[in-house]
């Protein structure tokens, strides 16, 4: 039931996801509400809640991640991005750091902090160097890197390179069956290519995938 409920996050059907999980899968469906409404912009007061019950049963690495996503995420999606909920953030997903399992996702999560919140990129570079080597292996999160990665080298003018992560990212997302994730390395990559039919086919595909899912987030990017 477990691996039914990762499959069915990852293609962003949420509420599928959690009536599949067993009841006393506290930590799974926290992250099932979390990603939920990091896409969706839904009220976050049930991904909170389940947060508070990891934290409650011992997680705390994992609630610390969970809780520094969430944080972030309002700080990014509030007007005028106000700042001063970053050290509660970083405070959070420094609780991630020291787990294995949980540090390269961690020191992704900072690096985003670190670049759209606190507005420094060769924090994020650096960061974003970290998620790379210790999440070896896990290819969702090594797609994240070379998204945000790319952007930066799209930024600095180095085209053909960012193309080249662009690509990688979404064909990383499209293997693992990440739906949400791929439309958003679409307009990611779109975003990188010269005005045409691949342009326009991945800026469509995109959009398409946001308005089925209710990717609110992705929508209004796309809007």
């Amino acid at each position: 039931m477990a691996d039914a409920a990762q499959y069915l996050r990852l293609a962003g059907q949420w509420d599928l996801a959690l009536a599949a999980l067993p009841a006393d899968a506290v930590n799974r469906r926290a992250e099932i509400l979390v990603d939920r409404h990091l896409w969706r912009l839904d009220p976050p007061d049930e991904a909170h809640t389940a947060v508070a019950a990891v934290a409650a049963a011992g997680g705390t690495a994992l609630a610390g991640l969970l809780d520094g996503q969430l944080r972030y995420w309002r700080m990014l999606n509030t007007p005028g991005r106000p700042a001063d909920g970053m050290a509660a953030a970083e405070e959070s997903l420094l609780a991630a750091a020291g787990d294995p399992g949980l540090a390269g996702w961690a020191a992704f999560w900072r690096g985003v902090l670190a670049e759209n919140i606190g507005r420094d990129r060769a924090a994020a570079a650096g960061l974003y160097a970290q998620a790379s080597a210790a999440g070896q292996g896990d290819r969702l999160l090594g797609s994240y890197v070379d998204r945000h990665v790319g952007f930066h080298l799209h930024a600095d003018g180095d085209a053909e390179e960012a193309v080249l992560l662009l690509r990688r990212s979404l064909y990383a997302r499209a293997a693992l069956g990440a739906v949400p994730q791929v439309a958003a390395a679409q307009a990611a990559l779109a975003g990188a290519l010269p005005a045409g039919g691949e342009r326009e086919m991945l800026l469509a595909s995109a959009r398409v995938t946001a308005d089925e899912l209710g990717l609110n987030w992705l929508r209004s990017s796309l809007s």
